[in-house]
This record gives C-alpha cells, structure tokens and sequence, in this order.
C-alpha cells in the first residue's frame, strides 16, 4: 500500500529527529544560559534519589555546565547542581524560541538507588520546524536500515544472556 506524502513526510521527521539527537547527545557545549521552565529540585549528583542541594522555581536563570543524560547541571543564584532537562529551556522561556538544543540529549541513566533505568522523550519540533520540513526519502531508508525483527532481537538476545521481557512489537506496515 503506497503511503501519502505526508504521513512519509512526519515519520521521516520523527525518525531524523531521533538520529539527530543520538548524534548531537555527546556534544557538549560552552555555558550556555537557560531558563527553569517548571519548580524542579538541584540535586548533587544526575540521580532522582540524590540529596537536594536547593529548588528552582519557574523562571530561574542557569547556567548549563553540563549534561549527563537527562539531566543538566547548572549553576544558579540558589546553588550548584543536577536538574532534570525537561525542566530547563536554553535561553529565555519565551514560548516558540525554537531552541531544541536542550532537549537532544537522548540517553537513558539511572533513576533511583536501584537498578531502574529512565529514559528522557523528545518534545517535538515547533511549527517553524514542521513547516520547513522536506521528505527525504534517503533519511527514511536509511532510518528504517536500524529496524531489526522479532527474530533477530531474540537471537541477539541469547547471544548476550538477557533476560526476555515480553512486550507487544508494532504491527508491520500496510
């Protein structure tokens, strides 16, 4: 069944944006100046269950020092510490700024004192980006080059001892 241009089109954004972000996640960047986007705790290291140092409020200024994961530290005039990405817009948080920047940095790390790990979504793109947006059918070959079966992944699986955990795989497409 022949796909319309545009749902090939949105796919291949969501699909580019993800490999964009996987490639850009180890960038690390000077200072950069950001904005606490919602209330959210600095904490001394990049972990959930990790002491709180202060607590940011809606509109704070930062500055970002580094990343490590979903998690940025920054420096601000309440303290020194670790705050979730989500929480931190680079730049002013004026709506629509179209700085996607902060939220590239695709990764997963540990969320608690167990071995629970949480992994950190994309918000999208803004509308500047989406209208702007081309279908490329390149990118979308070589996106879906990644996608392995339900075979494969049980093979690999097996081959490196894992334990299996059931879970629904996505209908093939039409």
């Amino acid at each position: 069944m022949e796909q319309t241009g545009e749902k090939i089109n949105m796919k291949t954004i969501r699909l580019s944006f993800i490999f964009c972000a996987l490639l850009l996640s180890n960038v690390l960047h000077a200072t950069e100046s950001g904005t606490a986007l919602k209330i959210d705790e600095l904490k001394v290291e990049p972990f959930r269950d990790a002491r709180t140092v202060a607590k940011l409020a809606v509109g704070d200024k930062v500055d970002i020092l580094k990343k490590d994961g979903g998690w940025m530290q920054v420096n601000s005039a309440k303290g020194k510490g670790w705050v979730r990405m989500l929480s931190i817009r680079k730049g002013d948080a004026r709506k629509g700024s179209g700085d996607a920047g902060g939220l590239l940095a695709l990764s997963s790390g540990r969320a608690g004192t167990g071995k629970v790990v949480a992994t950190t979504g994309i918000r999208g793109l803004n509308e500047e980006e989406l209208k702007a947006a081309k279908f490329d059918p390149e990118e979308l070959n070589r996106a879906e080059s990644y996608a392995s079966s339900k075979s494969e992944a049980a093979k690999f699986a097996a081959q490196g001892k894992l334990a299996a955990r059931p879970f629904d795989y996505l209908a093939a497409p039409k």
